[in-house]
């Protein structure tokens, strides 16, 4: 029972990085495919305050993630290294979208998403921060779409969250599941060229 609380403990204060999982390993452990996951039809409101989802991303790749812009823990990590990937795809000439959704949508506004995405050096013709949703629309959106829980942590500032990334087919299937806080993306990136080219 004594180690059962220091487990609770762990997960307790590794807030929003509680799902995180050590990540590395060949491409084949990225394929998600077989899991079934759809992302469900949307439509939520974009950096520029405009309506955006399922109809604009309709007929191509696109990676989501989930991030807040207060985030303590992990966001830090996976933002830049979605940066870096947006960066290494536009290198190679591979058009896909990326898509970050706030689980924290009473603060992050558009025009904050926007200024975030601006100081992480995100390109926003292909990068959409999105928000226009209720933190449990999010939260029943994230479950839905990626099997990722979203909560609330008790008495703090943090909120649980997914720390990967899912890459999305032309026709809604979550097909690629990555690790967001790996540092080492070489393997990741060749897998998304290999996928979306």
């Amino acid at each position: 029972m004594k180690h059962f609380g220091v487990v609770v403990l762990i997960l307790l204060l590794g807030g929003c990085g509680w799902l995180y999982q050590v990540g590395g390993g060949s491409s084949s452990e990225f394929d998600v495919s077989q899991a079934g996951m759809e992302v469900p039809a949307f439509e939520f409101t974009n950096q520029e305050g405009e309506p955006y989802g399922t109809e604009q991303l309709s007929g191509q790749y696109w990676l989501a993630n989930m991030i807040f812009t207060n985030c303590p823990t992990v966001c830090p990590t996976m933002t830049p290294n979605v940066q870096r990937l947006q960066a290494a795809m536009q290198e190679e000439g591979v058009k896909m979208s990326f898509i970050s959704f706030t689980v924290d949508p009473e603060r992050d506004t558009p025009e904050h998403l926007k200024s975030y995405g601006t100081n992480v050096g995100a390109d926003l013709d292909s990068w959409q921060f999105l928000s226009g949703y209720t933190q449990e629309e999010i939260a029943d959106f994230s479950k839905d779409a990626f099997s990722a829980l979203v909560q609330d942590i008790e008495d703090s500032d943090d909120i649980m969250h997914s720390t990967s990334f899912f890459l999305v087919d032309p026709e809604g299937n979550v097909i690629r599941k990555y690790d967001g806080l790996q540092a080492d993306q070489e393997l990741m990136i060749a897998d998304l060229i290999e996928t979306v080219q």
